[in-house]
């Protein structure tokens, strides 16, 4: 199908119904993003800087969320570095962000040693650094929009950057902090994808943090001595 026949056909169309769905929604949208911005952060954790912050200078989105875990840093760091695209998985929804493969429930020893400038993330999230057992950065930036039709059409647009940062606390247990920042141009049409965006990434993050959770708990649960 040639690019003008999809714009007229598709794009156009769609443009003007997120258009209308986006003034609808605003609203909603801003009275949503005080619940999910700092999901499970403190006001401390929300406001500090974390490894990766550099990589998107002029985010206009930042969110930070945040999860306890019953389970050293030595469990919980397997379960991060693993992580990507037709590696580990997100453990999120794998439906949409890893071809429906599920996400692993165990360690894989093959995605334990990943290397810097690695691509695990279909949108282009490359691996910028890494510090073990506390901090993974990955990014992506796109100058211009690339369109991508599977399961509907959407945008890889903007530039991104996703941070996991670990720190020990007493008792044996782990903060798991996730800080993803966003940059794009504001004029531009897959701006009008951006309330979605905004929400599928919570409902995304959240899953992602009680899977790290759960998976970690377990393992860390087994390996105690009986």
């Amino acid at each position: 199908m040639e690019d003008r026949h999809i714009r007229a056909v598709i794009l156009y169309p769609l443009m003007f119904c997120l258009f209308a769905a986006g003034i609808v929604s605003f609203p909603l949208l801003l009275l949503l993003r005080r619940r999910h911005q700092n999901w499970g952060a403190t006001a401390d954790e929300a406001r500090a800087s974390v490894p990766g912050d550099s990589e998107v200078r002029r985010a206009f989105f930042q969110a930070t969320r945040a999860i306890t875990i019953e389970a050293n840093v030595d469990a919980v760091w397997p379960w991060i570095i693993q992580m990507g695209y037709r590696r580990a998985g997100w453990y999120g929804f794998d439906q949409f962000d890893n071809d429906g493969i599920p996400s692993a429930t165990c360690i894989l020893p093959q995605f334990q040693d990943p290397d810097i400038g690695e691509t695990v993330g279909e949108e282009g999230l490359t691996i910028r650094a890494i510090e073990p057992n506390r901090s993974l950065v990955l990014s992506f930036s796109h100058p211009t929009t690339v369109w991508v039709f599977k399961e509907g059409i959407w945008p890889k647009f903007g530039a991104s950057s996703l941070s996991y940062l670990l720190r020990p606390l007493e008792a044996g247990r782990t903060r798991l902090i996730v800080r993803m920042r966003f940059s794009t141009s504001l004029v531009s049409l897959p701006i009008l994808w951006w309330p979605f965006f905004e929400v599928g990434d919570f409902l995304n993050a959240r899953k992602q943090l009680t899977g790290i959770k759960l998976r970690a708990e377990g393992r860390a649960a087994e390996q105690r001595p009986s």
